[in-house]
C-alpha cells in the first residue's frame, strides 16, 4: 500500500500580517452607549472555505492576555478567545446560538441573536460587521455592534 500523498489542501495557509480597527458598541435600557475602539496588528488566514482574523487583546478592552479570534466560514462567525479569558460566540445572522462563558466564579450561558451579519473581506481587507443582542442565563442584557476594518499592513 503506498503512503498517502499531502495536497496543498491539507497545509493551512500562513497568517498575513494585516491592522484591526476593531469597533465594539454595547447598548443597555437606560443607559449611555459603552463604545471600545482598538487599533491593533493581526493576521488574515486564507482558508479554502472561509478565513480567520486573529489579534492580541490589550488593557484598553479590559482582556490583556487574550488572543481573539474571528473565524469566518460559510454563513457562519465563531469568536473564540482564548487565554485569561475564555469564550466563544456564534454569530449566524437570523439564528439564536447559546455557549458558556467561563468566569472567576463559574460558568454562564450565552444566548447569542444574531440580526446583522456582513462582509467584503478578501485578501486586500475589508469591512466585517455584526450586530447581535445578548442574554446572559436567558436574561436580555443588551445590544452590541462589531465592526472590524481589516487593511493589509505595511
Amino acid at each position: 500500500m503506498e503512503p498517502i500523498k499531502s495536497t496543498s489542501t491539507d497545509i493551512e495557509p500562513a497568517p498575513v500580517p494585516v491592522m484591526l480597527s476593531v469597533r465594539g458598541e454595547q447598548y443597555f435600557d437606560g443607559c449611555d452607549p459603552d463604545n471600545t475602539e482598538l487599533m491593533t496588528e493581526g493576521t488574515m488566514t486564507l482558508l479554502p472555505d472561509g478565513l480567520l482574523l486573529r489579534y492580541e487583546e490589550s488593557e484598553l478592552t479590559g482582556m490583556e492576555g487574550t488572543t481573539t479570534t474571528f473565524e469566518l466560514r460559510g454563513p457562519q462567525v465563531r469568536l473564540i478567545r482564548t487565554g485569561k479569558v475564555n469564550s466563544q460566540m456564534i454569530f449566524e445572522e437570523g439564528r439564536q446560538h447559546t455557549s458558556l462563558y467561563e468566569t472567576p466564579f463559574g460558568e454562564l450561558s450565552v444566548d447569542i441573536q444574531t440580526s446583522f451579519l456582513r462582509h467584503n473581506l478578501t485578501e486586500r481587507g475589508g469591512i466585517l460587521e455584526i450586530k447581535y443582542s445578548i442574554a446572559v442565563e436567558h436574561t436580555a442584557t443588551g445590544k452590541n455592534l462589531f465592526k472590524i476594518r481589516v487593511r493589509p499592513k505595511g
